[in-house]
């Protein structure tokens, strides 16, 4: 008999476990739930609401080899993760391999390393039913909000659409920040920079630049400035010098690590998890599902000795921190690397690349705080009361900043002065020459649409989701389009700038691109429409209070304070009848549509709807007598901002250009953009190009490419069997035979094109062995 089986949820982990453990001990893996609810539907009882869960048909042949080594072993450890949907896993386990939940050992730990396990081993515990309790409340309140109502979007705004209770939320924040942006008028004003000079001891001159302490709002009162200052003489006012610390930030938690990641390493969300849950189960770093900022004292010890070896006693700077946010559980631990004598890892790119950031920040946090001397200098101007402003900063210590920097969201857009220049020798009296004086025309900013880390900073803020939620939240709300990760592209903006050299002002005109932004999550249009329509209907569900104060619950079910079978009485006692009023209230216009106006040829309304594919433009009525027409709406275009003009220019389309080899040449729109349309073929329009100038000649050259490609496409047919094709992929050649694709040997690559039907039937009975990945180091 088997004296010990582990059981952790996932490969990696079983993996790195099983070197810590003897060979009593035998792990294993459930590859997450082993039981869940069914995905097409509701799965929860209608009066009493509690969850019917199934044994997926993909996991009957690991449950039935589970079951067996259960049988067989003296003793089952539970090791899924620390945290509820953790302890669900663990609890599914016990329901279904029936082990008795009295003398099944549930072990847990905030890292993969051996003195980790072997404490839990020493340390059992029993499996906790609130925890379990607060996740499934968690997955019941998801199912109700999301299957019922989901058919109501169906019926209401367009089918297959689903609704979900954190990301409509997610989705509405973004869908609200858009619509500031559109409100936003920006303002122009005038902001005053001069640069001086000022002689030294030795005779050479120094440069100082500085700042007015006003700025104009009008184009004449920057010129007005700048006609006072032909003759005015500058002087030092004073000269302030202030010392500064600076202070590290914590380490990481699940939120910060996914903001940081996004921004100094370009990570998406989703990646960021992935990469730390290959850390964490390699072993390398701690659980990266947290929201605490705590620290044990083996990490903080370790720390100290790492930061002395590699840069010196005056470095350190032992601290803990300490959670203020609700909720958080103080006896996990912050994001941090298992050894922090680990400065460096072997690993994919990310991996190393993710784990430098987790290492940087661990060590940043335990070193000295930044001393920093700041400079504030008054510069007088004789004709005017305003003065001239100079800064510098001198970092007398640079302490934790010799490893990290925290970034900002709002880097991109601020000017940071920080650490940007030092001031010459300079003293209260002296006289400065001015060498310019410079006005330049600015605009105010208006707000800034989310990135996915500052979309987690804001769920955060608002107390909406847990660390486990902000990942799928935001791939979920991407994937069902209701939002998309894009780039905005800016507007030219001109603007001016007048100079003042000697006693004159030169003015200088020039153009700026505003507004471009990358990589920012956009809106669509249907995540608009079906955003209005549940703010408008299910008001208390987008509530920002209603979500964070669900959030609430569930840590007073999983601290054993409330039934969760009673908050899901109590919420849908509520919730049904409000579902039921909506789904049978009749109106006369669908979600979102908006009449434009009339078409000036036919007299018809023109409207803009979600239609079956997606937003369209439709003229006329199903009333009229003439069917109404459609175009769909092309993806630079809002439903919201549409114009009318805007929307009859797209039913110039599909408009004849000509004829080329007997054949017509229409251009026209589909749903996945414009094309051109000759001898029952569409090319697609590239996409910096308007359909509405493309020429005959134009459309023949898209024509043409087409084809060649298409030819270079199909390298060979054959008439032993016209279901076999040799054609050229995106990877190399390879054939195609009854609907399936087999790969051509590399050393076939060459003369592929010349294969014979005999090597090819060759090829598809004896397919080459699948290359083999190199292993890691």
């Amino acid at each position: 008999m088997q004296e010990n089986l582990v059981i952790v949820e996932s490969p990696a982990k079983a993996k790195t476990i099983e070197k810590f453990l003897g060979s009593d001990y035998k792990v294993m893996s459930s590859y997450g739930h082993i039981r869940d609810l069914k995905k097409k539907e509701i799965s929860i009882d209608k009066d009493t609401l509690q969850p019917a869960y199934v044994i997926p048909k993909d996991k009957e042949e690991l449950v039935k080899k589970l079951r067996e080594s259960a049988k067989k072993a003296h003793k089952v450890w539970l090791a899924s993760d620390e945290d509820r949907e953790g302890e669900a896993i663990s609890w599914h386990l016990c329901e279904v391999l029936g082990l008795d939940e009295a003398s099944t050992n549930r072990i847990v730990f905030h890292e993969i390393t051996k003195p980790a396990i072997l404490a839990a081993i020493e340390n059992p515990r029993h499996l906790d039913m609130n925890l379990v309790n607060a996740q499934q409340a968690r997955r019941v309140l998801d199912r109700i909000v999301g299957f019922k109502l989901s058919p109501v979007l169906w019926r209401k705004v367009k089918p297959a659409l689903s609704a979900g209770r954190v990301q409509s939320v997610a989705v509405r924040l973004i869908v609200e920040r858009e619509r500031e942006i559109q409100q936003f008028k920006s303002e122009p004003y005038y902001r005053i920079n001069a640069i001086f000079a000022i002689t030294n001891a030795d005779g050479s001159q120094s440069e100082v630049k500085a700042e007015l302490d006003k700025r104009f709002t009008t184009h004449d009162e920057a010129l007005a400035f700048l006609d006072k200052c032909k003759k005015a003489e500058h002087k030092v006012e004073s000269v302030s010098k202030k010392p500064l610390k600076r202070m590290p930030a914590p380490p990481f938690t699940t939120s910060t690590l996914q903001q940081e990641a996004a921004r100094k390493l370009g990570f998406s969300v989703s990646q960021t998890m992935m990469v730390a849950q290959r850390l964490y189960e390699n072993g390398l770093i701690t659980y990266m599902r947290t929201d605490s900022v705590n620290l044990s004292s083996l990490c903080i010890n370790a720390a100290k000795e790492e930061i002395i070896k590699l840069y010196g006693e005056e470095y350190s700077s032992p601290r803990n921190y300490h959670t203020h946010s609700k909720g958080a559980q103080e006896a996990h631990e912050a994001i941090r690397p298992t050894y922090m004598s680990n400065t460096t890892i072997e690993g994919t790119a990310q991996e190393r690349r993710l784990y430098d950031l987790i290492w940087k920040r661990t060590a940043a946090c335990q070193m000295s705080e930044a001393q920093i001397e700041k400079t504030t200098v008054t510069i007088g101007i004789s004709t005017t009361d305003e003065h001239f402003i100079a800064n510098g900063e001198v970092v007398k210590f640079d302490g934790f900043l010799k490893v990290y920097r925290e970034s900002t969201d709002d880097e991109q857009n601020e000017q940071r002065d920080e650490f940007a220049h030092n001031l010459p020798v300079i003293k209260e009296g002296d006289t400065l020459k001015r060498r310019e004086i410079t006005s330049t025309e600015r605009y105010s900013q208006g707000p800034t649409r989310y990135t996915e880390a500052s979309l987690v900073h804001k769920l955060e803020e608002l107390g909406i989701g847990r660390p486990s939620t902000y990942a799928p939240t935001i791939s979920t709300i991407q994937q069902r389009e209701y939002v998309v990760k894009g780039d905005k592209k800016g507007e030219e903006r001109p603007y001016v700038i007048d100079t003042l050299r000697g006693l004159i002002v030169t003015p200088t005109r020039k153009v700026e691109l505003t507004g471009n932004e990358k990589g920012k999550l956009l809106p669509t249009d249907i995540g608009i429409v079906v955003n209005d329509f549940l703010m408008e209907n299910f008001p208390n569900i987008m509530d920002y209070n209603f979500t964070a104060k669900v959030e609430q619950q569930f840590d007073q079910i999983a601290d054993g304070k409330e039934e969760w079978t009673d908050m899901m009485q109590h919420f849908d006692r509520e919730f049904e009848p409000t579902v039921e009023k909506v789904m049978n209230a009749r109106s006369e216009h669908k979600a979102g549509e908006r009449k434009l106006g009339d078409d000036p040829k036919s007299g018809h309304p023109v409207f803009v709807k979600i239609g079956r594919y997606g937003p369209v433009v439709q003229i006329g009525t199903a009333d009229d007598d003439e069917k109404p027409r459609f175009a769909q709406l092309p993806t630079d275009k809002s439903m919201e901002t549409i114009t009318l003009e805007e929307a009859l220019e797209l039913f110039k389309m599909p408009r004849t250009v000509g004829e080329y080899e007997g054949k017509t040449v229409t251009i026209g729109a589909g749903r996945f953009g414009p094309y051109v349309l000759h001898n029952k073929m569409y090319t697609s329009i590239p996409k910096d190009e308007d359909p509405m100038t493309i020429t005959l000649d134009r459309a023949i050259e898209l024509i043409e490419a087409k084809r060649k490609s298409e030819e270079e496409r199909h390298m060979k047919k054959f008439e032993e069997d016209p279901n076999l094709e040799v054609l050229n992929g995106r990877y190399g050649p390879y054939i195609a035979f009854e609907g399936k694709n087999y790969r051509i040997p590399r050393e076939l690559h060459a003369t592929a094109a010349e294969l014979t039907y005999e090597q090819c039937m060759d090829i598809i009975k004896n397919p080459p062995a699948p290359k083999k990945r190199a292993a890691k180091k």
